[in-house]
């Protein structure tokens, strides 16, 4: 196999959307420290939304992204928290998977804390090949080619290797 064709894991985005700052933003930034052991950033709004009483630049989230080695020890333990099962609408057409942890104490090596509280949260796995950076440099920057870019059945292909079951829409229809 052409090592240039190749999927691989680029990062990974661990994510929990709080919509206002104060403890619950403080309660999140704890949990996503602890699943991590990495320091979370906060997320800003981008827009006004008067509907939720957010405005413009109002703290509303954090976020973390692993890379390398980490990043796939806790894809591992993430995909595990979920029982090695993925719904096929997770897959986006670029290659990239979402899915939510619904409560962090089903991830492994979590246990409930009485400060947290009950919350979960969201990862967000990019994939890529290699050749990415020419679309991504600042001097000759150039559009990547398709057979460059990861596709969904791909992206399938990546996660059936890593032992995940993929749900069809039938199949989750069935379950609820």
């Amino acid at each position: 196999m052409n090592k240039f064709t190749a999927v691989k894991l680029e990062k990974i985005t661990l994510n929990v959307g709080v919509g206002e700052a104060g403890q619950k933003l403080a309660n999140a930034k704890d949990l996503l420290s602890k699943v991590t052991g990495e320091k979370p950033v906060i997320t800003h709004a981008r827009k006004r939304n008067p509907s939720f009483k957010v405005r413009k630049g109002d703290e509303i989230g954090v976020k973390v992204t692993l890379r390398g080695k980490t990043a796939f020890d806790v894809l591992k333990r993430g995909i595990e928290s979920v029982d090695n099962v993925l719904k096929e609408r997770s897959f986006a057409s670029g290659g990239n998977v979402s899915f939510g942890i619904k409560e962090y104490i089903d991830f492994p090596g979590m246990k409930y804390d009485p400060k947290i509280g009950m919350m979960g949260f969201d990862i967000c796995v990019t994939l890529s090949k290699a050749g990415k950076r020419i679309s991504l440099r600042k001097i000759n920057a150039r559009r990547l080619p398709l057979k460059q870019r990861v596709s969904r059945t791909e992206a399938m292909e990546f996660f059936k290797a890593l032992g995940v079951k993929l749900m069809t829409k039938e199949e989750e229809e069935e379950a609820y």
